[in-house]
């Protein structure tokens, strides 16, 4: 699982902030390779140029999937007008490019954009999925928005209203949250009911008090739940907590990024028969009583 230093913009990997990650591949049967690049935004604000050399350097990797943080879109914050205005189809330039950079690449990526609404009101905070023929396979629209601290996610985009369909791809089936998702276990259960083996969540987590424990913790309570893997890709800068980390079905960290300003392309092997030792070994799911849940 090498770790490989990025650039100081914005960074892709399997897990990292605000990177990508990376999912390398597996011998046959056994596992795959993510990777989150943890990326801050780039010095000349070009971030489409960030994003392919990010794929060009999960390629060299031997990637199969790379993940890249939430607000990769725009390297700065833009007003609430500004964002509507600036928000684009999934079939925009954005999209196009990024998908480019993954039939390049050979790449699956996972990356999100602020997507133009077609009703007019705030556009939505979209994570999409694109193959490595560039086609689209999932889009998945922030069904949590982060109204705390001071923050008003609502007052800029509008939420979703459906949870993502699992993904099912040559290396493994993939869940998407988005961020402040992460701190709702429904959301995570509902993608592993649904078939899902990892989970990827493209994050700008702020830092503050015990936010820093409160990234990592969640993200491996996530995966002790639901005897997954668990991948938090965050954006690097000083607003923010860095430190993308994939999390095994045990909850054992596979490997972490830096922290808050570092970026970083970090790569883990994600070993699917793990999943299926831990759900034999600790057989929750038969266990459940989902006649007590409602």
């Amino acid at each position: 699982m090498p770790l490989l230093r990025g650039p100081s913009a914005s960074s892709p990997a399997v897990l990292t902030s605000p990177a990508a990650h990376a999912l390398t591949p597996p011998a046959s049967a056994a596992p795959s390779t993510p990777a989150p690049p943890q990326v801050a935004p780039p010095a000349d604000d070009d971030v489409l140029a960030q994003v392919e050399s990010y794929a060009a350097e999960a390629e060299q990797a031997g990637a199969q999937l790379l993940v890249f943080p939430e607000a990769l879109m725009f390297p700065h914050r833009l007003s609430a007008d500004e964002l509507r205005e600036a928000a684009e189809p999934l079939d925009g330039p954005f999209a196009q490019r990024v998908a480019a950079s993954a039939a390049c690449h050979g790449l699956w990526i996972a990356f999100t954009l602020y997507e133009a609404n077609v009703e007019g009101r705030r556009p939505f905070n979209t994570a999409v999925v694109v193959d490595d023929a560039g086609a689209i396979r999932a889009r998945y629209r922030k069904c949590h928005l982060y109204d705390a601290h001071g923050e008003c996610e609502s007052d800029r985009t509008d939420k979703g209203d459906a949870f993502c369909p699992p993904v099912v791809t040559p290396f493994c089936t993939l869940g998407l949250g988005i961020c402040y998702d992460l701190r709702f276990p429904e959301h995570a259960r509902a993608a592993a009911i649904a078939g899902c083996d990892l989970i990827v969540y493209p994050a700008a987590w702020y830092d503050g008090l015990h936010k820093r424990e409160h990234w990592e913790t969640l993200l491996r309570a996530r995966a002790i739940e639901n005897e997954c893997f668990v991948a938090g890709v965050c954006r690097a800068g000083e607003k923010f907590v860095g430190a993308s980390l994939v999390a095994g079905p045990l909850g054992e960290v596979l490997v972490q990024g830096p922290e808050s300003t570092q970026e970083a392309l970090v790569t883990a092997t994600v070993d699917l028969t793990k999943v299926a030792s831990a759900r034999d070994r600790m057989p929750v799911f038969a266990h459940r009583r989902p006649d007590l849940y409602s």
